[in-house]
């Protein structure tokens, strides 16, 4: 599977532990509404310019993601970003 690029990763006997930990970690820290805009992403289908990456697709997620409360909300990703306290995410929100 590494060879043919379907992993992005391959954790040895050694690090498996916190390998996985820390895979679990980023996941987690990832907002719901943030994974759903870049699943969303990969659907979009056929030749892309720069341009229509970053005014056409880019855009119009960010306002949908950047809006939300999982972002901008009491305990949202932006608001505790710098913070010592991390994002309290709605994960029924996506």
């Amino acid at each position: 599977a590494w060879e043919l690029g379907l992993v992005t990763g391959i954790p040895d006997d050694i690090d498996w532990e916190d390998e996985t930990r820390v895979m679990i970690e980023e996941r987690l820290s990832l907002s719901p509404d943030a994974l759903t805009g870049m699943e969303a992403n990969l659907r979009f289908a056929g030749p892309e310019t720069m341009e229509t990456k970053i005014y056409a697709r880019l855009s119009a997620w960010q306002n949908w993601i950047f809006t939300r409360p999982n972002a901008t909300g009491e305990k949202g990703a932006l608001t505790s970003y710098g913070k010592s306290a991390s994002p309290d995410f709605d994960w029924r929100r996506t």
